[in-house]
């Protein structure tokens, strides 16, 4: 990592309805809140971080499909937020069809990752970026693999958590192996703990078995107010900083913090 440029972390889970938006949102507005200068870059067509930080679609004239496109750079479509400290670049159903577009370009894999470079040498403006990816492992995934420094992982914890865990780690590993040879696994975050299911608490021994110290202390709850927060275009911790889900998520933060100051420091 070069100490000039933005921390950039990829959120990332092929699988659907883990807490990957929730997560991205939720630990950026954290990161902002002590202080630090944040991008969310939204990679996913469905455009939920965007929706869940308040940015309506009708506002969307900008977004992450013109800057893989070429079309505009990262400072142009970074977008302020409610969040002090916090921008979005934002996504539109557009992105749905950006495999066509720049499928033949011999770039295609490293749109962002430029595009991100040249933001970091002429503005510096960021600290931290985080890119939302969409639950599967396409061109859109492969950008944000190859732009960034690390990968964060939401894992559900649920009976099928493990099998999709190790299909993802396969294409981190692929990707550091062919086009980013510094990516790593920044942590394994486990979200929708129900504490009184059986199954749930069988799931946080297996991950932690298999993975280590990759797995993040704090899990996140399943949290009725974190779930509400979107439909309100707010962060759970701005909507309700005192429900459980906003604690875990400063709790996280707190966590990816000091693991960033290790990797500095090393």
């Amino acid at each position: 990592m070069t100490m000039s440029g933005p921390r950039i972390i990829t959120v990332a889970n092929q699988k659907g309805g883990v807490g990957k938006t929730t997560t991205a949102i939720n630990l950026a507005t954290a990161l902002a809140a002590i202080g630090e200068r944040v991008l969310i870059v939204d990679l996913d067509p469905q455009g939920n971080a965007s929706t869940g930080l308040g940015i309506d679609r009708r506002d969307r004239t900008v977004s992450s499909y013109d800057v893989l496109t070429g079309v505009l750079d990262i400072d142009a479509a970074a977008l302020p937020t409610a969040v002090p400290g916090l921008s979005i670049v934002p996504s539109t159903l557009d992105l749905l069809g950006i495999e066509m577009e720049i499928s033949s370009a011999p770039d295609r894999v490293l749109r962002l990752r430029n595009a991100l470079r040249r933001s970091a040498e002429r503005s510096g403006a960021f600290s931290y970026v985080l890119i939302d990816c969409p639950p599967s492992l396409n061109l859109l995934t492969l950008n944000s693999m190859a732009a960034a420094d690390s990968v964060l992982v939401p894992l559900q914890c649920e009976f099928f958590a493990l099998e999709g865990l190790s299909q993802l780690l396969e294409t981190v590993e692929q990707v550091r192996g062919s086009i980013n040879p510094r990516l790593t696994i920044q942590g394994i975050v486990l979200t929708m703990f129900d504490g009184r299911n059986n199954l749930a608490n069988q799931v946080v021994q297996d991950v932690r078995s298999h993975m280590g110290d990759k797995v993040y202390e704090t899990v996140i709850p399943r949290n009725v107010r974190v779930s509400e927060a979107p439909s309100y275009g707010k962060p759970a911790i701005l909507y309700d900083l005192k429900c459980s889900g906003s604690q875990a998520y400063l709790q996280l933060a707190s966590e990816v913090i000091r693991r960033e100051r290790r990797l500095r420091a090393a």
